[in-house]
């Protein structure tokens, strides 16, 4: 930028993105002065560099914001972890399915281990049924994106869900608004 630049000549390019030529580096800061504007490398490995007139801290403003609205625009896929035992009872069952369910609706993905404790490490099938089942009941929602696999103590296995985290949010705010429009159908 500016001073900093090093060459003896630049291949310049006005504000408005036209051509001015190759000039050497004196007249080209003279004219970033003239305009009231800063000379800036924007190919550095080109023969010879280009740079170009513009204003530097309105670039750099505008390059962050465009990165800031790209990351929201962006959905991070977090990992949910839940936690079973192979001698789980029917009802506990079916609560901690139902944890699998809601993270695979948000778009989600989860990674169930199964924790053996003392004589049950001698049984590591009565888990992988466990986990089959698990896979077999969330079919609809999500897919076994590692199969299961024995960690020492623990079984793990980790399923995806077969929706995008941005298209569960698109379709959780698209029913919340349904939902508030049918509250406020019912009370005027």
């Amino acid at each position: 930028m500016n001073d900093r630049i090093r060459v003896p000549e630049v291949r310049l390019v006005g504000p408005n993105g036209e051509q001015v030529g190759i000039v050497p580096i004196a007249k080209a800061l003279e004219l970033a002065r003239e305009s009231d504007l800063d000379l800036v490398e924007v190919a550095p490995t080109a023969r010879p560099p280009v740079a170009k007139l513009m204003d530097y801290g309105k670039f750099k403003y505008e390059s962050a914001m465009k990165a800031r609205e790209a990351r929201k625009n962006q959905a991070h896929t977090i990992i949910k972890e839940i936690k079973l035992r192979p001698k789980i009872d029917p009802h506990d069952y079916e609560t901690k399915k139902g944890h699998v369910v809601r993270f695979l609706k948000a778009g989600d993905k989860v990674k169930v281990t199964i924790m053996f404790r003392g004589r049950e490490q001698s049984r590591p099938e009565l888990g992988y049924r466990l986990l089959q089942r698990l896979a077999e009941d969330v079919d609809e929602l999500g897919f076994v994106e590692s199969r299961p696999k024995q960690d020492g103590r623990n079984m793990i296995m980790v399923l995806g869900p077969h929706k995008k985290k941005a298209e569960a949010k698109a379709e959780a705010k698209a029913e919340r608004a349904a939902r508030e429009q049918e509250q406020e159908s019912a009370q005027g």
